[in-house]
C-alpha cells in the first residue's frame, strides 16, 4: 500500500499534471527570482516615447548633475548658431541699411534739382515776364500799323503773360496798404504758445491756398484764351480775373504773416519761439513716417518738401532784409543772424532726411525711386520748351510742386522796395545793373537746368513721350471712356490696365512711329509697385476694388495736407 501510494504519488503528479502542472510551473517561475535558485534576471523596463524608464533614484542623480551652474554657464558660453541658415533674411536687412545710407545723397540730388527749378520759375516772374508783357503790349499797340493778319489780337501765351503782369501790378499796389510794422508789433505782443499755434495754422493755410490757387489761375488763363466758336460755359473773364487778384493778394498777406512770425522768433531774447518752431519740423516725422506710402504718394510728398524748403529760403531772405533795415544795414548784425539761419536750414534738411529714410524703410521702397522722380521733373522742363507745349514752364512747376511764384514775387518786391530807398541817378543805375544781373542768372540757370534735364530724360529713356501731344478731350470724357473700356474687357492683364489709365494721345504719322515708354521696363517701374510674380493674381483682384494708379507724369495735384493716401 505504501509502495502503491508512493508510486501513485508521482503518478498522480504526472496524471494530474494536466491540471496542476501549469500552476506549478507558474509558481516556479514566480518563485525563481526571489528563491535564489538561479541568477536574478534583469528588470524589465517599459518603453515610453523611444526611451526606457530607469531607476527613479538614478534619474534624480542625473538631473541634479545636469542642472549644475557650471554646465549652464558652459552651455551659454559655447552655444553657437549659423546665420547662413536664413541667408535671405539677413541679406534683406543689409540692403535696408544700404538703402538708408543712400537716401541722403539721392534725396539731396532731387532737392537741389527741384530747388533750382523753383528758382528758375521764380526768376522768370521777376525778369523775363516784364519783358514778355512789354512785347505783347507793343504788338497790341502796333496793330493799326501792321494790320490784323490773324483773328486774334494776341497769341494765347501773350494773353496769359499780360494777365500775369496786370495781376502782379495790382497786387503790388494793394500791398502798400498793408502796414508791415503794425503787423510785426501785433504779432510780437502775443504769447509764445499762441504764436506757435498761429504758425501751424499758417502752414496749413499755405498748402490749402497753393492747392486751390493754381486752379483759379488756370481757369482764368483758359477762360481768356478759349476759342470763341465754342459754346460759352463759364462766368466770364472779369469774374475770373477778380478771383485771381483776390487769391494772389490774400496769399501774399499769408506769406507776409509767416515771415513776420519768423522775424519775431529771430528777434526774441531767449529764442524759445524759434526753438519751438524748429521742433515743429520734427513733429512732421511723427505724422508721416508711420503711414503707408506708395511711389506716387512719396513723389507728391517729395515735391511738397521741395516747395516748402524753397519757400523757407525766401522767408529767411525777407527776415534778413527787414532786420538789416532796422540796423541801418550794419554788416555786423548779419553775422548775428547767421547762426540762427543755419540752424533753421540744418533742422529742415535733417527732418527731410530722417523722414524719407524711414518712409522708404517701412514701405520697402528703394533709393533709386528718387532718380525716377528727378526724371519726371526733368520731363516737365523739356516738354515745356517744345513748339507744341500746352503750358508755360512756371505753370507746370506750380502744378507739379504746388509752388506758385506770383504771391511770393509780390511780397518780395514789396519788401525790397520798402527796405531799400532809391535816390539819385547812381542808385537807378545800380537797380538797372541788378536787374540785368538777375536776367543773366535766369538765363544761365535755365541753360544748365535744360542740359541736366535732357540728360535725365535720356537716362530714363523717356524721349519718346516728348512727341506725344496732350489729349483733346476733357478729363471727364477721357475718364468715362477709360471706364467703359475696362468694363467691356474685364479680362485685361495688369500691364493693359495700367496703360489704359494713361489718357489717349494723338499719335504721329505711321512712317516714323516710335514705341511708347509705357511698354518699357523703366516706366513700368514708375507706375507699378514692387511685387513678385506669384502676387500678380492677387494684385489683379485688388485692382478691381480700387482705382488704378496714375503715372508720375500725370500727377498734378500737390496738396499733401494730411498725406492723403489713394
Amino acid at each position: 500500500m505504501a509502495g502503491v501510494g508512493d508510486a501513485a504519488a508521482p503518478g498522480e503528479g504526472g496524471g494530474g499534471g494536466g491540471a496542476d502542472g501549469p500552476e506549478r510551473d507558474r509558481r516556479g517561475e514566480a518563485e525563481q527570482p526571489g528563491g535564489g535558485h538561479g541568477p536574478a534576471a534583469a528588470p524589465q523596463h517599459t518603453e515610453t516615447l523611444g526611451f526606457y524608464e530607469s531607476d527613479p533614484r538614478r534619474e534624480r542623480r542625473r538631473g541634479r548633475a545636469e542642472l549644475s551652474l557650471l554646465r549652464f554657464l558652459s552651455a551659454e558660453l559655447t552655444r553657437g548658431y549659423f546665420l547662413e541658415h536664413n541667408e535671405a533674411k539677413y541679406t534683406e536687412r543689409r540692403e535696408r541699411v544700404y538703402t538708408c545710407m543712400r537716401i541722403p545723397r539721392e534725396l539731396e540730388k532731387l532737392m537741389v534739382f527741384g530747388i533750382f527749378l523753383c528758382l528758375d520759375a521764380f526768376l522768370y516772374v521777376l525778369t523775363l515776364l516784364p519783358l514778355r508783357v512789354c512785347l505783347a503790349l507793343f504788338r497790341l499797340f502796333a496793330l493799326p500799323c501792321y494790320g490784323l493778319r490773324d483773328r486774334r489780337l494776341l497769341q494765347p501765351a501773350q494773353v496769359c503773360d499780360v494777365l500775369k503782369g496786370v495781376i502782379l501790378v495790382i497786387c503790388y499796389v494793394m500791398m502798400h496798404y498793408v502796414d508791415y510794422s503794425m503787423m510785426y508789433h501785433l504779432i510780437r505782443g502775443q504769447s509764445v504758445i499762441k504764436l506757435y499755434i498761429i504758425y501751424n495754422m499758417l502752414e496749413v493755410a499755405d498748402r490749402l491756398f497753393s492747392s486751390f490757387g493754381q486752379d483759379i489761375l488756370d481757369a482764368l488763363y483758359w477762360t481768356a484764351t478759349e476759342p470763341k466758336e465754342r459754346k460759352r460755359a463759364h462766368i466770364g473773364v472779369i469774374p475770373h480775373f477778380f478771383m485771381a487778384v483776390l487769391y494772389v493778394f490774400l496769399h501774399a498777406i499769408l506769406i507776409m504773416v509767416q515771415a513776420t512770425t519768423l522775424n519775431v522768433a529771430f528777434n526774441s531774447h531767449n529764442k524759445s519761439l524759434l526753438t519751438i518752431m524748429m521742433s515743429n519740423n520734427f513733429v512732421e516725422i511723427k505724422g508721416s513716417v508711420f503711414k503707408k506710402f506708395e511711389k506716387n504718394n512719396l513723389f507728391q510728398m517729395s515735391n511738397s518738401d521741395i516747395k516748402e524748403r524753397f519757400t523757407n529760403y525766401v522767408l529767411l531772405l525777407i527776415v534778413c532784409l527787414r532786420n538789416m533795415e532796422q540796423f541801418s544795414w550794419n554788416p555786423d548784425h548779419l553775422w548775428v543772424l547767421f547762426p540762427d539761419v543755419c540752424m533753421v536750414v540744418a533742422s529742415e534738411i535733417a527732418v527731410d532726411i530722417v523722414k524719407h529714410a524711414f518712409i522708404t524703410k517701412f514701405n520697402d521702397i528703394t533709393a533709386d525711386v528718387y532718380s525716377e522722380y528727378r526724371a519726371s521733373l526733368a520731363f516737365d522742363l523739356v516738354s515745356s520748351r517744345q513748339k507744341n507745349a500746352y503750358t508755360d514752364y512756371s505753370d507746370s512747376v506750380a502744378r507739379r510742386m504746388g509752388f506758385i511764384p506770383l504771391p511770393l514775387a509780390v511780397l518780395l518786391i514789396r519788401v525790397v522796395t520798402s527796405s531799400i530807398r532809391v535816390q539819385g541817378i547812381l542808385s537807378y543805375a545800380c537797380v538797372v545793373l541788378f536787374y540785368f544781373g538777375l536776367v543773366s542768372l535766369k538765363i544761365l540757370n535755365s541753360i544748365v537746368l535744360l542740359g541736366k534735364a535732357c540728360q535725365y530724360v535720356k537716362e530714363a529713356r523717356m524721349e519718346e513721350k516728348l512727341f506725344n501731344r496732350p489729349p483733346a478731350s476733357t478729363p471727364s470724357q477721357s475718364a468715362s471712356k477709360a471706364q467703359s473700356k475696362r468694363r467691356s474687357s474685364p479680362g485685361l492683364s495688369t500691364e493693359e490696365n495700367l496703360s489704359a489709365s494713361v489718357p489717349s494721345q494723338p499719335a504721329r504719322p505711321k512712317d516714323d512711329v516710335i514705341p511708347l515708354l509705357v511698354t518699357s521696363s523703366s516706366d513700368q517701374f514708375l507706375t507699378t509697385p514692387d511685387c513678385d510674380e506669384k502676387d500678380i493674381t492677387q494684385d489683379n483682384s485688388e485692382l478691381k476694388h480700387r482705382s488704378s494708379k496714375k503715372d508720375l507724369l500725370e500727377i498734378d495735384r500737390f496738396t499733401i495736407c494730411g498725406n492723403r493716401i489713394d
